[in-house]
């Protein structure tokens, strides 16, 4: 019911075949389902309780996945800081609810599922965090080692803790995350270990069901558009993939605007969508506090700029200072913890806003990534420090009413 086709030159090839990037011309791959043989209703789906699983007719998997139980995570609905924006209706999905604290469970339930489907004995990844630490406890639910390789002093120490405990060989190298991904494809190639970077288009599947489960929540009323960070960009494409399968079942009839955003330090997608490109020039040193998209490199681009291009969407840039701002008005204004990263979404949309690019009478979904702990260290930078004082009630009320 479906295969895998390059978005290049059309080459095609089967499900049993191992292959991350068409051999023909280098292009990105995507799975093509044949839609006309799959039934799925509104219906049939207000019958079973939100997760990944529960779209398994449009994910290709056809054995019991390996799953922690993720997806299924809170669509919430902003008020005092909506108020503070000045928009209408503006809501958070927030995917740091996930298991391992990130969206990257979506992709890692199917692509560690294809891994043993295929019959492949390691999995492994390059990673600026989130991937790694989702992998490796995928890994060892599935019972299969595990090789991460991330870019020495440049990953939250939560994430690598995840890595760690969960039995992963973690590889710190002197290098950014382009390179660590360089090195990693050439391991999987030279070792016949399994690549699970977003180059992986079955992992992208697995991501694709944030869409689902958005319009589902919404009670099958897709939103005008989808603001959402971008790292190494397969989320952006995945996402829109899953709102254009919905409307090809014809279980909704629209797709919002994708509008991506980045850090200034690390822009190279939307540098490409402001010059009205198809392709990016990469960014040789990213950097940002945001270190889930300090990326230069991004291996999705192509897809993601299409994604921003077709729906109608856009890019924007944010600065460290407006991501940290975010991230506390979403959690103080809110109740809301996300990672750096996954606040550029909120700064990106006050930005937009701003500037007149997105209409206030929007309805409008941000996506948060990643949980609050997955980078705590950060927290403890830019937050103020806990008040010491001796252990008397004078102490504390004059501390308290200071």
């Amino acid at each position: 019911m479906y295969h895998l086709q390059c978005i290049e030159c059309g080459s095609i090839y089967s499900i049993e075949e191992v292959v991350y990037t068409c051999r023909n011309c280098g292009g990105l791959l995507d799975v093509i389902y044949d839609y006309n043989e799959i039934e799925l209703s509104k219906k049939e789906l207000s019958k079973q309780p939100l997760s990944v699983w529960k779209y398994k007719k449009l994910l290709p998997i056809t054995r019991d996945p390996v799953t922690l139980q993720e997806g299924g995570t809170q669509l919430y609905k902003l008020h005092r800081l909506a108020e503070d924006l000045e928009a209408k209706e503006v809501y958070v999905k927030h995917e740091g609810m996930n298991p391992t604290g990130s969206f990257k469970d979506r992709g890692m339930t199917v692509g560690v599922t294809k891994a043993l489907e295929l019959g492949m004995s390691t999995v492994a990844c390059a990673s600026t965090g989130n991937t790694s630490a989702s992998l490796s406890i995928y890994g060892a639910k599935a019972g299969i080692p595990a090789v991460v390789l991330l870019p020495a002093g440049k990953v939250a120490l939560g994430k690598v803790a995840q890595a760690l405990m969960h039995g992963a060989k973690v590889l710190s190298i002197r290098g950014n995350f382009d390179e660590a991904l360089m090195l990693v494809r050439d391991l999987c190639a030279k070792e016949d270990f399994y690549l699970l970077n977003s180059i992986n288009p079955y992992r992208l599947e697995g991501q694709k069901t944030i869409g689902f489960e958005i319009a589902d929540q919404l009670g099958w009323e897709v939103p005008d558009r989808i603001v959402l960070p971008v790292g190494n960009a397969g989320n952006i494409t995945a996402i829109y993939k899953g709102f254009k399968e919905l409307k090809t079942l014809g279980i909704t009839d629209t797709v919002p605007k994708m509008t991506g955003i980045q850090a200034e330090g690390a822009p190279p997608v939307v540098d490409a969508v402001r010059s009205k490109q198809q392709n990016i020039t990469p960014d040789p040193d990213p950097e940002t506090i945001a270190t889930a998209i300090r990326i230069g490199n991004p291996v999705n681009a192509r897809k993601a700029l299409k994604a921003v291009y077709e729906s109608g969407g856009t890019a924007e840039t944010v600065t460290d200072e407006e991501i940290i701002t975010a991230q506390k008005q979403l959690a103080q204004m809110e109740g809301i913890g996300v990672e750096p990263a996954s606040a550029s979404s909120i700064a990106g949309l006050r930005k937009l806003l701003q500037n007149g690019t997105i209409d206030p009478d929007e309805r409008i979904v941000c996506i948060a990534t990643g949980h609050l702990l997955k980078d705590s260290e950060h927290v403890l930078n830019v937050c103020p420090k806990p008040i010491e004082i001796n252990a008397t009630i004078e102490d504390v009320r004059k501390a308290v009413f200071a």
